[in-house]
């Protein structure tokens, strides 16, 4: 077996201390850049990979973020959003030579135990949370317990607390205006995400505020989980509840995102009813599906993967007390038009 390269293999072939070499390595101002680029070759022509553990005892840094999400595992894995905040926070935290380490839990009755792991076990230097309960408590422990930690979404009791996300009231606001103002949708259904959500609550809100906007009075909100089979079982209870001859008694359903709008397009399509003909349909997140559905889903792009790099980004100003800006940076979204809810895809979607 090869042995290792040590410190002092590359302070050797430099011809300094093994201190020196150290301090080249992190960049010390103490030595002279032409010293500090000497080293670094030497450790690059060698094969010298730092000890993360040294690291840490001497900085008293763990060189780690954790992401926060107090739901089961398969929850994180199992949705294309957390996976583009773990891509955005995986490039920034690359970029400062650190690691991230996600903290979950499988027993969905005690989410606790995600923060309770960060916030005892000194594992990590901050931390980001995403897609906490509005009730959850443990949020603002964390915020409380001095360990730097960055908030992804909005929390409206914690203004205080660093945090970054979108306007969702204002997104759902904008797909409702686009239905009535484009395409003379007045029937409208909203299909929600859980109302114990910041997301749920604001997107549904959107709605209904667009809604009383246009004078629509003949609109309905049912509660979904975000989950592709509660939007296919939203559609499913509009239709047994149908009376006389309709169809279908909305021209226009407002998802709370694209996996439940897949669900429901699916349940509309079995059932014959034409999208958009009969029923103009729009999502929320285009993190892939609403691309390769026929037709493919109008919907708001949001930025998941530049809310975990910009959030990561706002995490070590704080672990380095760097000063910063707003506690609250807001991202702007965009709205892709596809043939879901009447407009041509061919001229709409440049992706």
């Amino acid at each position: 077996m090869p042995k290792s390269v040590t410190l002092k293999d590359v302070a050797a072939k430099v011809g300094v201390t093994s201190a020196a070499a150290s301090m080249a390595l992190s960049g010390h101002e103490r030595i002279s850049e032409k010293t500090r680029a000497a080293v670094k070759q030497a450790a690059e022509d060698l094969g010298y990979v730092p000890s993360s553990a040294g690291r840490a005892l001497r900085s008293q840094r763990a060189d780690a973020v954790a992401l926060v999400v107090p739901n089961s595992s398969a929850h994180v894995f199992g949705h294309l959003y957390f996976m583009h905040v773990l891509t955005g926070m995986s490039t920034a935290a690359n970029a400062h030579d650190a690691q991230v380490i996600v903290s979950t839990n499988a027993d969905t009755s005690n989410g606790g135990v995600a923060y309770e792991r960060v916030m005892r076990s000194r594992t990590a230097d901050g931390a980001i949370v995403t897609s906490a309960a509005i009730d959850d408590h443990h949020v603002e422990a964390l915020v409380a317990s001095g360990l730097p930690v960055v908030l992804i979404g909005n929390y409206p009791h914690l203004a205080d607390a660093v945090s970054v996300g979108i306007d969702d009231v204002s997104a759902t606001e904008q797909l409702v205006e686009h239905l009535v103002t484009e395409h003379g949708r007045r029937r409208l259904l909203h299909v929600s995400g859980t109302l114990d959500h910041q997301t749920g609550i604001d997107r549904r809100d959107g709605f209904l505020r667009a809604a009383e906007t246009h004078g629509l009075t003949d609109v309905a909100v049912i509660e979904g989980d975000l989950a592709e089979q509660s939007g296919a079982a939203a559609v499913e209870q509009v239709l047994r509840e149908r009376t006389g001859d309709e169809r279908f008694p909305f021209d226009g359903i407002v998802f709370a995102n694209d996996d439940m709008a897949v669900g429901g397009l699916a349940v509309l399509r079995r059932a014959g009813i034409d999208v958009p003909g009969d029923v103009a349909v729009v999502g929320f997140d285009d993190f892939g599906f609403a691309r390769v559905t026929t037709p493919g889903i109008t919907t708001i792009r949001v930025p998941a993967e530049e809310m975990g790099r910009i959030a990561t980004e706002r995490l070590f100003d704080l672990v380095d007390r760097r000063p910063g800006g707003h506690a609250h940076t807001e991202l702007d979204v965009e709205v892709v038009l596809r043939g879901s809810c009447g407009c041509d895809p061919d001229h709409t979607d440049p992706h």
